[in-house]
């Protein structure tokens, strides 16, 4: 498939993708990533991506990782994204964005290309990320706005509430735990988890947990 394919369930998706190892980057299915590429095993990444599928896979290192291991290993469970935007630097930098499509496993890791990883994957145990807003009406939707509210009271962020209001579950509960400040373990949690309900229970149960702790706190937005 290439520059206008349509991914409407893991029959459609490669078998065989580029991934992109970067810790604390979560990407839902539907969600927006922008990235900054610099790197050149990453900018070659890209390359072969456009030339493509146009799909990147995100995933982080696994946080048990020994930190002396020159390649370290990945966490089995990421999510491909999509170039959807692409810029060039005059500093030869790529921007791009990646909009989530499904999550996938890795069944087996091959050998590198340019330097970057690639891996063979699977789809199939994720079909239900390609329906979009699949589960919402089991959102404890009042659950996942309290706990927001909990962490602007303690943190000094200003929220879009009006944006909030008018956001869909599925759309909600996905930015809130890509942009959430946590660490590689909580965001692999969110990540998979298998439905959005179960998502946005971890969601709460983490920011309980991290105000509770008192280890949570920037100067941001979220919007």
């Amino acid at each position: 498939m290439g520059m206008n394919a349509v991914y409407r369930g893991p029959e459609d998706c490669p078998s065989v993708i580029p991934v992109f190892p970067l810790p604390g980057a979560l990407l839902l299915p539907r969600g927006q990533m922008p990235l900054n590429i610099f790197e050149a095993r990453y900018l070659a990444m890209v390359d072969e991506a456009l030339r493509g599928s146009r799909i990147i896979g995100m995933v982080q290192p696994d946080a048990d990782n020994d930190p002396h291991a020159s390649v370290p290993k990945l966490y089995r469970t990421g999510c491909a994204g999509r170039i959807t935007q692409f810029a060039e630097t005059g500093d030869g930098r790529y921007l791009i964005t990646l909009i989530g499509i499904s999550r996938f496993r890795i069944e087996e890791e091959l050998p590198p290309i340019d330097l970057f990883r690639r891996c063979r994957v699977t789809f199939e145990p994720f079909a239900s990320d390609f329906t979009a807003r699949a589960g919402e009406n089991e959102v404890d939707r009042a659950g996942v706005v309290k706990a927001l509210r909990d962490f602007v009271d303690t943190v000094h962020v200003k929220v879009d509430w009006r944006g909030i209001e008018e956001a869909p579950n599925e759309a909600l509960v996905n930015a809130l735990c890509m942009m959430s400040p946590f660490g590689v373990r909580e965001k692999q949690a969110l990540l998979e988890a298998p439905n959005l309900k179960s998502r946005a229970e971890v969601l709460i149960a983490l920011t309980e947990i991290e105000l509770a702790r008192g280890g949570v706190g920037s100067d941001s937005t979220l919007q």
